[in-house]
């Protein structure tokens, strides 16, 4: 199990890729608004655990196990964040809490909430 922090990092590493297509620590820094000491603690950690790696020029890439749990991620957001807006929510307050909804949510109620969606 990933913690939400480690969650948001590979939300945002994958988001920033669909982006740029290559990312290094800084751009993940920069995007995210964090100092570069706490990117690179926290892409050491994703990388010891097993759901990055990072090339010797610093792009960071994912392995199959951390593409798929980004992938997992991002998709909540946005189908959250789309029913949010069904529901007349407006699109700042529903991405903004989309952003926590995703962490905490089940599989059992996302996928009913996605099943209703579609």
């Amino acid at each position: 199990m990933v913690n939400e922090s480690a969650e948001m990092y590979l939300e945002n590493i994958l988001i920033l890729q669909k982006q740029k297509g290559n990312v290094r620590s800084i751009d993940l820094a920069e995007y995210m608004n964090y100092s570069k000491p706490s990117i690179s603690r926290a892409v050491n950690l994703l990388k010891e655990r097993g759901y990055i790696v990072i090339e010797s020029n610093g792009n960071i890439y994912f392995t199959e196990k951390g593409k798929e749990y980004a992938e997992k991620i991002y998709s909540k957001h946005l189908v959250i964040s789309q029913a949010l807006m069904y529901l007349g929510v407006s699109e700042e307050v529903a991405v903004n809490d989309a952003c926590k909804i995703e962490h905490v949510i089940s599989d059992e109620s996302f996928e009913a909430i996605k099943k209703h969606m579609h």
